[in-house]
């Protein structure tokens, strides 16, 4: 295995309620179908292409009441693409809404730290929070006690994992018990090697996909 860079120590997360939200919308969206003039098959493109050459030739040699049919073709064209760009992802955003309404972010999420080794992904809470170490997320693993309680998710332990512009999820199961972590991609301004948690992600899960659902904290 190639030499990566890992943390020293772990990097608090300090992710917020928003951020935590962010996260969980960007991760729909790349999941859903894909919006935008760029997302448009060719094959609409010239459907489009032929209807507005038809709506011009139409108001060039046509006049009088006759050209409305032609405007409305024209209209019809720009109507057909706001829908497909802007309404699309208007849709997208309110069914995401509708799905997390009542969610909330985990309260160990707001004291985390986490940290990079070569074995795993390092979880570090503080001692003095006892409620939160019984918490969905930490069952089923061994804490390690001092000022800071520890655990450490193998990368063996990965079952999936996914990203986005800003985000890098993980799904992880260990002693039957399932969990999900969000690495924001800003704590590499603050040395957390990024592109070492991808490259395990890599070698453990080849191929990337993450069903948003499996995001919500086990029950």
């Amino acid at each position: 295995m190639a030499l990566y860079p890992y943390t020293l120590q772990p990097v608090a997360l300090n992710i917020t309620e928003a951020e935590f939200h962010q996260a969980q919308y960007e991760l729909f969206a790349s999941a859903s179908p894909s919006f935008g003039l760029k997302t448009i098959k060719k094959k609409e493109w010239i459907i489009m292409a032929i209807v507005v050459i038809l709506a011009v030739t139409g108001l060039v040699f046509v006049t009088g009441y006759s050209t409305i049919i032609f405007w409305l073709m024209m209209v019809a064209v720009v109507i057909y693409l706001l829908v497909r760009t802007l309404g699309f992802k208007w849709y997208v955003k309110r069914e995401f809404e509708k799905q997390v309404a009542d969610q909330e972010m985990p309260d160990e999420m707001r004291q985390m730290k986490l940290g990079v080794q070569k074995h795993g992904l390092v979880m570090a809470m503080p001692s003095n929070q006892p409620e939160m170490m019984k918490s969905s997320q930490m069952r089923g693993m061994q804490m390690r006690a001092g000022s800071t309680q520890q655990a450490v998710i193998p990368w063996t332990a990965i079952k999936s994992w996914d990203e986005t512009d800003d985000y890098i999820f993980m799904m992880f199961e260990m002693k039957g018990q399932q969990g999900s972590q969000i690495l924001p991609k800003r704590l590499q301004a603050q040395k957390f090697p990024i592109d070492t948690v991808r490259q395990h992600l890599q070698e453990v899960v080849a191929v990337k996909g993450l069903n948003p659902e499996n995001l919500k904290p086990p029950a």
